[in-house]
């Protein structure tokens, strides 16, 4: 379940936000055509560097815009979604310091343009999105203490996840949902509730987007994890939606 792990963690990592800082560069950086079984799919940073392995375009630029996959549209000519059109990317950033998530996404949003020439825009849209509001009985969380740890856990029980996220945000949550139940769905947070809370939450990943699938007797779908355990819900609306459209890209050449 490392891939789960990373999933959320990245999550987090977001959902507790960076300032950019400073812009900041890559000093060298390598984009190859994926070779291989895809063992290890997407971004990863360390340090001063940052890895991605077996990504498509539209990953790669989820990850340097921080949006989801709902969030970019384009067509799959210019977005290399079929699954052999994959990339490597080995980059070093310069300085001493490492970057923050945020002047990595910025560092790679620059690689993107040299190496791949994309070029976006940003337009709102109107379009299908699920809601979280609060149920008729109210919340059934608490408010996280003012010395709270922030340590984030997840648990794997069968085919559920089990999170615990203290001093959690109602963005932050959402931010959760979309990534392990509705990578092609917009979830907005409608609930009103602006403080930091303890969340503890059991549910199936990836149920929710197909409540048809066949469900193990243990499984739980995102849907009733939340008013059973939350006290929250989702209803599907329209909304307004930013989105990064791709106006143009190109395939790097191999270094």
């Amino acid at each position: 379940m490392r891939s789960a792990s990373l999933l959320l963690l990245l999550i987090l990592s977001a959902a507790f936000g960076q300032s950019a800082g400073p812009v900041r560069a890559f000093d060298v950086a390598s984009v190859k055509l994926h070779d291989g079984p895809k063992r290890i799919v997407g971004v990863e940073t360390s340090g001063l560097r940052l890895t991605a392995s077996a990504s498509n375009l539209r990953g790669l630029i989820m990850w340097a815009y921080d949006l989801k996959n709902s969030q970019v549209s384009g067509s799959a000519r210019l977005l290399n979604d079929d699954e052999d059109t994959r990339w490597d990317i080995a980059a070093k950033a310069e300085g001493d310091t490492a970057p923050t998530r945020a002047q990595f996404r910025q560092m790679l949003q620059a690689l993107l343009a040299d190496r791949f020439k994309l070029a976006v825009h940003r337009e709102p849209r109107e379009m299908p999105v699920y809601a979280l509001v609060v149920g008729k009985s109210g919340p059934k969380f608490k408010e996280s203490a003012p010395d709270a740890s922030p340590a984030f856990h997840v648990g794997v029980s069968g085919r559920n996840y089990e999170v615990t996220y203290p001093k959690a945000t109602m963005a932050g949550l959402t931010d959760v949902i979309v990534d392990t139940c509705f990578p092609d769905r917009p979830v907005l947070d409608r609930t009103g509730l602006q403080g930091d809370y303890d969340i503890k939450l059991t549910y199936t990943p990836g149920l929710g987007a197909n409540r048809d699938i066949d469900p193990d007797p243990g499984s739980v779908d995102i849907f009733r994890a939340l008013e059973e355990q939350l006290g929250l819900k989702l209803d599907l609306q329209k909304g307004m939606v930013e989105v990064l459209v791709v106006d143009h890209a190109e395939k790097p050449s191999a270094n």
